[in-house]
């Protein structure tokens, strides 16, 4: 079925033109992997995959579900024909106004004449539901009575779904009923008549050559998040800011030496000084347009550590768009004789006013080595300086959820016809749970968030490898896991939630092996324990 999904689009789509003041130019087109043709030579999945009755803002379907595929596992025949099989055309009427985000596709697997199984987003099951993003089209509005186009092949034994267009009431043309049992499936059967109504449809682009540029999901959504970049341009601000007297400073006595030995020697020194511009480093991981961003706060020389070549070619036109000169934005790695070794002085004789750290993974963890790439940072910056973020708050609150106790171990014998197979896969259970949604987990809050530990990038003497956490239990019930996120703080004002709205991170959470119940106005300890990078949590009644 076709879905209007805020959560998928933010994921998939970029969304806005401009951000904090950086324009994003019109042929400038950003893509998930999701996003995928079968006549490149990449092996990339063209589909993402998402628990739809989970996903965070839920989802409105467009369309009734319809049929897209039936393949007969027992017909060696008709196996071997996907591979030739020339895509089909379907056309899908939509039944509710809004916006077309993605294709959702499940499976129905009939074992026998009498028993099937179903991985619709309406069953309770433990499949996740196919994701197709819609990416191509320039308006992506549709009305009960308009038509969802699509062509549907598995020729390299991945199912695609291409060629999505949005077919309006203005358009005339004829559909027949397909022969499928299924009677608002719609099949585009008329190659001609096909061609014509492609050529009207939304999937018109942009004058000028188009530059396309692949993205993760998590990168795409960090675009999309506004209040992220906002929050960097005024820290960064604020510590350039209060750089430039300093600099000024040391320019205007330059400039008085060169006129006491101008004065000295008869002659008149015309040539004035140019203030030393302030070196931003930024070694966040992935796409980021923070340097550029630093770029337009004055005298900045900012450096981008991306890798991929798409990515600074994209960086390149970003920055041609927005009138910058072709010196401005640097590409660190390009200076950096062994890759291994990002953190370096900018020149033999300089040192960084800002150095940007990745603290905290898309996947909710605190960052591998993060703590020694801070420690190299503090020695790499100027009087002044400082590294973003500055400190890192974690926070956690303890909950009852059923839903990670049955996803993180099996339960008893009663779900595997009576095998006792519990104690062997549970082995290989994992006590925290990662890419994590905590608005849309169904759980029931036991406590209120409380500060589990301080990371201080600045300031190391105020970090504890070890403390203790006392937490007031506001609702009785089983304590079955402990969520956790984070605040990261720019500086002592401007913080980032990573459990917000906005966020492009997911949260994780510790999943306790063993229940604890407990009532109102009782006091749990958690003990927690920071020892490089990792995070252990423990419960003492």
């Amino acid at each position: 079925m076709a879905v209007e999904c805020a959560e998928i689009r933010r994921h998939h789509r970029v969304g806005i033109k401009d951000i904090a003041g950086i324009h994003l130019p019109t042929n400038m087109k950003f893509q998930s992997p999701a996003y995928s043709s079968i006549d490149t030579e990449e092996t990339v999945e063209p589909y993402t995959t998402e628990k739809m009755n989970q996903v965070p803002g839920g989802y409105l379907a467009l369309t009734e579900g319809f049929e897209i595929m039936k393949v007969d596992f027992n017909n060696l025949q008709e196996l071997k024909s996907l591979a030739t099989k020339k895509p089909d055309k379907l056309g899908i009427p939509v039944i509710k106004e809004g916006i077309l985000d993605a294709i959702v596709v499940w499976f129905v697997l009939q074992l026998d004449d009498e028993h099937s199984l179903s991985t619709s987003p309406s069953e309770e099951t433990c499949w996740e539901q196919a994701v197709y993003p819609v990416q191509e089209l320039t308006d992506y509005s549709v009305k009960p009575g308009d038509h969802v186009t699509m062509e549907v092949s598995c020729q390299d034994c991945y199912l695609r779904i291409q060629s999505t267009s949005i077919l309006d009431l203005e358009h005339k043309m004829e559909v027949s009923k397909s022969c499928t049992k299924n009677k608002d499936l719609l099949s585009l059967e008329n190659e001609a008549e096909l061609c014509s109504a492609l050529a009207n449809l939304q999937t018109s682009k942009p004058d000028g050559v188009e530059q396309t540029c692949v993205l993760e999901s998590t990168e795409i959504a960090l675009l999309n998040n506004i209040p992220y970049h906002e929050g960097f341009k005024m820290a960064m601000r604020k510590v350039l800011s209060s750089l430039t007297p300093e600099k000024l400073h040391q320019v205007m006595d330059t400039h008085c030496q060169d006129n006491e030995m101008s004065s000295e020697t008869g002659q008149t020194n015309t040539i004035q000084s140019t203030p030393e511009p302030s070196y931003v480093l930024d070694v966040s991981e992935g796409f980021s347009i923070l340097p550029i961003i630093a770029g337009t706060l004055g005298q900045v020389k900012p450096y981008s550590s991306v890798e991929k070549d798409q990515h600074r070619i994209a960086l390149g036109l970003i920055s041609e768009a927005n009138h910058f000169p072709k010196e401005t934005l640097e590409f660190w790695l390009r200076h950096v004789e062994d890759e291994s070794a990002v953190l370096q002085r900018p020149k033999l004789d300089k040192l960084w006013s800002i150095i940007i750290l990745d603290v905290i993974e898309p996947s909710g963890l605190i960052q591998q080595e993060i703590m020694e790439k801070a420690a190299i940072s503090r020695c790499l910056l100027q009087p002044g300086g400082k590294i973003f973020p500055q400190y890192v708050l974690m926070f956690g609150m303890l909950v009852e959820s059923q839903t990670l106790v049955e996803e993180n171990a099996v339960q008893g014998t009663d779900r595997t016809l009576g095998l006792n197979i519990a104690p062997f896969i549970n082995q290989f259970q994992v006590p925290i749970r990662v890419f994590l949604d905590l608005s849309s987990l169904s759980c029931i809050p036991l406590s209120n968030p409380v500060e589990l530990l301080r990371l201080d990038l600045m300031t190391p003497y105020l970090n504890t490898a070890n403390r203790e956490v006392k937490v007031h239990i506001c609702k009785s019930g089983q304590v079955t896991a402990i969520p956790f996120w984070y605040h990261m703080y720019l500086d002592d004002e401007i913080w980032l939630d990573t459990a917000s709205e906005a966020s492009h991170w997911k949260q994780a959470a510790v999943v306790l092996e063993h229940p604890m119940q407990v009532e109102v106005g009782e006091e749990l300890v958690l003990s927690i324990e920071h020892h490089k990078s990792n995070v252990s949590i423990i419960v003492k009644h």
